[in-house]
């Protein structure tokens, strides 16, 4: 049945789809809970399962698992064309692992409206999803616009105090990003081949492949694909919206979109705008890595300096996907790897960092650092998971970043000495602020006494284990991922000229 009537990738987008459609007519609040973290689950158990089909050496046998492709306006050259790559199988995990962990971290807190939250949550996933297994570009799009809608609600209905201003912001800089977006494939879609008798041109991803654009013709193009990715990933300087959005939006939001949100303009731009306009970006390569390394290293200065944790770990997410953009525009295999493996690693790292802030505030009633202390003795096993998750975003030696950030600095090396000692400078800097609040929060004089001791649930307790057995394993054993990345990094070497170092 399976391969024949449903693949992995229609798994994927359906059952958050469907579920997130059932969860808004279940009224009662536990209920809704469980459904919405059994179909997670679900998810999850889809895409480990998928993990099996992954090998390229049997890329033939288990197509029909991992592709399929459906006629959909079949006059304008669009189909409803999804599929799991190498790339793919990463960022689909990531993503799986992501809600159920998020709803095991909130299971027990009490929210308004449950149907309605847990609806957009899973809505959420299906327009994540829908993104990281597009073949097509239409698909793509629509998709990449599902996914901003929940995230804006999300922010507009269960955030803080300035929640609509910033609500608003983040709507404005994500509408010009869909419409340069927009403005981008509609440009290459002109000059793409047919595949279909009743289109001249076609929208899927093997003709956008196979477009011939004009060496002189591509930057323009690709600047169209840039600042739209710029935005949403994001690069310096098009970050300003991030931060304030991270701090405002309830928790649960604010995980997704830091872990695997930030990640959708990685996917684009090394599945469609590398292979597509590699001409454009050799142009611009050198002021791309330069805004990169910068945005990592202001990223982790401004973090430096806040005392709420909530803005710190924002700060920390912004600048580590400029140091994921460093390794992406260094364009070499290194560079290529250890980006891609450190979007995984990103992903899971920045998750812990978050369910520590959320656990913190719900249990003391506060974030700001000054005004918190001795957490070591209230919580041991607290302490234990942060600890183990500081050096991981650190990128300490046996934990899971450390290879990803390895890679990525070789990579920045071979292109360029200087900016490899600008971004160690930024690594340094992140080693400092996250002890800083590792010191200050959990050594430090207790500044709460009086206020309840630190409560962490069952729940909450296993969804971190996994985290920090994660974070172990794959720092033993970094293969289990990095795998995937090789044969990525060798074709984007190919299509942009490259050699194999």
């Amino acid at each position: 049945m399976l391969g024949n009537y449903f693949t992995f990738p229609e798994l994927l987008i359906w059952i958050p789809l469907i579920a997130g459609i059932i969860s808004i007519f279940i009224k009662k609040s536990n209920s809704v809970k469980w459904f919405a973290l059994g179909s997670s689950i679900l998810v999850l158990i889809v895409s480990v399962i998928s993990l099996f089909y992954s090998d390229p050496s049997k890329q033939v046998q288990n197509f029909n698992y991992n592709h399929v492709s459906y006629l959909w306006m079949p006059y304008m050259g669009a189909s409803f064309s999804v599929g799991l790559d190498s790339l793919g199988f990463i960022v689909t995990l990531l993503t799986a692992l992501t809600f159920p962990i998020v709803f095991l971290n909130f299971h027990k807190r009490k929210i308004e409206n449950p149907s309605l939250f847990y609806s957009l949550m899973l809505l959420f996933e299906c327009g994540l999803m829908g993104v990281f297994v597009a073949y097509d570009m239409l698909v793509f799009y629509f998709f990449w616009i599902l996914a901003f809608i929940p995230a804006y609600f999300l922010c507009c209905i269960w955030g803080g105090s300035r929640r609509i201003s910033v609500g608003y912001k983040s709507f404005a800089y994500t509408f010009v990003s869909a419409l340069l977006m927009l403005a981008g494939i509609l440009y290459f879609y002109q000059f793409a081949p047919q595949l279909n008798p009743e289109s001249v041109h076609s929208f899927s991803i093997m003709a956008f492949y196979t477009t011939h654009i004009e060496p002189a013709g591509q930057p323009g193009i690709f600047l169209l694909f840039f600042f739209a990715v710029a935005i949403i990933t994001p690069v310096f300087p098009f970050h300003s919206w991030q931060p304030d959005m991270f701090e405002q939006s309830p928790f649960a939001s604010t995980i997704v979109m830091s872990s695997v949100m930030t990640k959708m303009g990685v996917v684009i731009m090394l599945r469609w705008i590398v292979p597509m306009v590699s001409v454009g970006i050799l142009k611009y390569e050198t002021i791309l890595v330069v805004l990169s390394v910068t945005g990592f290293v202001y990223g982790c200065s401004i973090a430096w300096v806040q005392d709420d944790l909530k803005k710190l770990v924002a700060w920390a997410s912004v600048a580590q996907m400029g140091l994921i953009a460093a390794g992406i525009f260094s364009g070499n295999v290194p560079g290529f790897r250890g980006a891609m493996f450190e979007l995984f690693n990103h992903g899971i790292n920045i998750l812990g960092l978050w369910m520590v802030v959320s656990i913190i505030e719900e249990s003391t009633g506060t974030r700001k650092i000054s005004e918190l202390g001795g957490l070591a003795k209230k919580s041991p096993a607290l302490t234990f998971f942060f600890m183990i998750i500081l050096l991981a975003n650190i990128g300490f030696p046996f934990t899971n970043s450390f290879t990803s950030k390895f890679l990525i600095l070789a990579g920045l090396f071979s292109y360029s000495k200087w900016l490899a000692f600008i971004a160690c400078i930024g690594i340094v800097l992140s080693a400092v602020y996250l002890l800083k609040i590792f010191r200050k929060v959990f050594y430090s004089e207790n500044k709460n006494q009086g206020k309840p001791e630190i409560s962490i649930s069952i729940f909450q307790t296993l969804a971190m284990s996994v985290l920090v057995l994660l974070i172990i394993i794959l720092g033993i054993y970094p293969d289990l991922i990095l795998h995937f990345t090789n044969g990525i990094a060798q074709e984007l070497m190919r299509r942009m000229g490259g050699i194999n170092i």
